[in-house]
Parts: C-alpha cells; sequence; structure tokens
C-alpha cells in the first residue's frame, strides 16, 4: 500500500475481525463433517458450509449491554463472550496473536468479541488510539487519517515517507514517530501545527540544517517533551540550541548520529544551554554534570565548526613480513625493497 489508509486496510484484513472467534454471533467450526460448539464442548454434527454464523446475538455484545447472569442468558450451543476471549488470550490457542505484537492489536481483538458493532463501517475510526504501521512500503500521509478523530500515537517507522502534510493530522495527536523514513522538509509538517504533540521522531532521516532549525520553536510544538533528531544532517549546533532552547517543556533530545555531535565540547555545550533538559542521546544528565559545564553555554567561540577523528589500526593484511628483511646482514648487497601505503578516510 502507498498511503497509510491503504495500509491500515491491509492491517485491519490481517487481524480477521469479522473471522471466527470475533465478529457478530456465536460461532460453530467444522472440522471435515464433525463441527465443535465453542461454548458448549460438545460435538455436532452439521451440512453446513466451513464456517457457519448461526446466532441471532446479532444486536449489541458491548459491556453496558450485557444483562446480569450472562451465562444463563445464552441459549444452549451458543457461546459467552468470555468464552470467546478466552481463545483470544489463551498462547495455546490457535487464534491468539503473537507474543510481539501491539496493544492495539489486542484491543481490536477483543472489542471485535465484546461489541463487534463497534467496528462495523467507519466506527473503527472512533475505537483507534493508536496507529503502528511498520515497513508496509507507505510513501504518502494521507488525508483519510482526519477519520481518527481520537488518534493520540502514530507510529510511521521504516517506510518510505518524504513529506507530511499536517494539515492529513488529527489534532488529537501525542506521539509522531517518523524514523527510518526519507524526510527532508519540516515546512509542511509545521503549516499546521498539532498543539498536543508530546515526542516528535525524526530520526534517521535526511535532514540538513539550516533551514530545517527554525521548525523547531515553541512556536510549532508548545507542548513538546521527547524530541529525535538522531542521524541525520545537522550541522550548525549554534543555530540549533538557539531553536530549541524556545521548547520550555522539552526534557529528552537524541542528536547522536549527526556531524554537529562530532564537536568536542558538544555535549557540555548542550548541558549547559538547556538547563531543564533530562536526558541527552539516551544518557541521564546527572547534577554534578551539569555543574561541570556551568558557564560553558556562554562561551560560543569554543564552539569551532571542525571535529578531531582519531583512527586506530588494529590490523593490516597482505603486507610483507618486516622479518624477512631483518635476515639480511649490514653493508650486504642485497636488493632494497621500498614499499609505500596510501590510506583513505572518507566522512
Amino acid at each position: 500500500p502507498s498511503s497509510v489508509s491503504a495500509a491500515f486496510q491491509e492491517y485491519l484484513q490481517h487481524l480477521g475481525l469479522q473471522d471466527f472467534p470475533c465478529g457478530l454471533g456465536s460461532w460453530v467450526r467444522v472440522w471435515g463433517g464433525t463441527a465443535m460448539g465453542y461454548g458448549t464442548g460438545l460435538p455436532l454434527l452439521l451440512l453446513s458450509p466451513c464456517l457457519q454464523n448461526k446466532s441471532c446475538l446479532n444486536a449489541c455484545r458491548s459491556p453496558q449491554a450485557e444483562p446480569a447472569g450472562l451465562e444463563e442468558a445464552v441459549p444452549p450451543g451458543e457461546e459467552t463472550p468470555e468464552a470467546l476471549l478466552e481463545l483470544l488470550r489463551d498462547q495455546h490457542s490457535p487464534w491468539a496473536l503473537p507474543p510481539d505484537c501491539s496493544p492495539q492489536d489486542r484491543l481490536l481483538r477483543e472489542v471485535a468479541v465484546l461489541a463487534p458493532e463497534l467496528l462495523r463501517g467507519s466506527r473503527v475510526f472512533q475505537v483507534v488510539k493508536s496507529l503502528r504501521i511498520l515497513d508496509k512500503g507507505v510513501e504518502e500521509v494521507d488525508e483519510g487519517l482526519l477519520r481518527f478523530q481520537q488518534l493520540e500515537e502514530l507510529i510511521l517507522s521504516a517506510n518510505h515517507i518524504s513529506r507530511v502534510t499536517s494539515a492529513h493530522l488529527p489534532r488529537t495527536l501525542k506521539v509522531l514517530e517518523l524514523c527510518c523514513n526519507a524526510v527532508r522538509d519540516l515546512q509542511d509538517l509545521c503549516a499546521r501545527p498539532l498543539p498536543e504533540l508530546q515526542h516528535l521522531g525524526l530520526g534517521y532521516n535526511q535532514l540538513c540544517g539550516p533551514p530545517q532549525e527554525k521548525h523547531l520553536t515553541v512556536d510549532f510544538w508548545p507542548n513538546l517533551v521527547s524530541l529525535d533528531l538522531s542521524f541525520n544532517s545537522l550541522t550548525d549546533l549554534l543555530g540549533l540550541v538557539s531553536q530549541l532552547s524556545t521548547l520550555q517543556n522539552l526534557r529528552v533530545l537524541v542528536l547522536q548520529g549527526n556531524p554537529l555531535a562530532l564537536i568536542p565540547t558538544y555535549r557540555g555545550f548542550l548541558v549547559d544551554s538547556l538547563p531543564k533538559l533530562s536526558i541527552l542521546d539516551d544518557i541521564h544528565i546527572w547534577p554534578d554534570e551539569r555543574q561541570q559545564f556551568h558557564g560553558l553555554a556562554r562561551q560560543p567561540e569554543l564552539i569551532r565548526s571542525e571535529a578531531r577523528v582519531v583512527v586506530s589500526i588494529g590490523e593490516m593484511k597482505g603486507l610483507p613480513d618486516p622479518k624477512a628483511f631483518q635476515q639480511l646482514k649490514v653493508g650486504s648487497e642485497g636488493p632494497v625493497i621500498t614499499y609505500s601505503y596510501c590510506v583513505t578516510y572518507e566522512f
């Protein structure tokens, strides 16, 4: 799928929300010519299709609609929601979700048992609060996302997204993760700022400064607590810090993997420039470290646009053994062989 909406529809089909034991009604599964009625444990002989919905309980099955003593209210041969939920939750059940599935997967499957009417048609968009679409080849963040009126978390990592239009994002978003995509520019993302956003993940993209740094201020992200800009191509540390200092709620910042992180005074300058920061590059900032770098923010002249890299060569293969030349006696007329090597490092 090329769009988020198309990927979501494919995701719903994969969950099988209309298949046993989800969907409306009580279910009977036929094995060969014999069927087992789940919830009753009694074998039944049927001549029906392989999977048959035979329930008359196709009204509401929400927890609010369940009468007291549901076990007695269910006619013989029909399964209770509790019995169907057990099939979803038991790790040995063939209908159980894998252990690494998201909480949203489990929620939707269980809602499909308890209140399947909530997942019919467009109602499903009112249920989803967290949407994770990872590595599905998504290229477009389309306006279909606006149907998710309760969406708080949107994870679109490891796709092929190069442009994100904020007008297509629900205003309720608190977490937006776009790690491992191809985002180059933040202008469209900031055209209509998301007032409730608390985490913005843009690691492993193609952001280049300084044009992008002007979009990282409180004017666009008033409630931002966590920001991941790791492994991009940001180079202007002074310019970036001047913008980030306006984010009064910022507590977690990740900048490792950018060229600016090679500057010798990089960490100390950030620690002193952003006094409210708690975690930098996944390392907690303790009071003694903050005291150690106190005053560094007032010395921008120490920030040089250069870096020093020390390369240690552990092993080189294919070179002549120098021991062979040590066997020649001093003053001997043996041939003198000179070898020259050129090693090039590209950054």
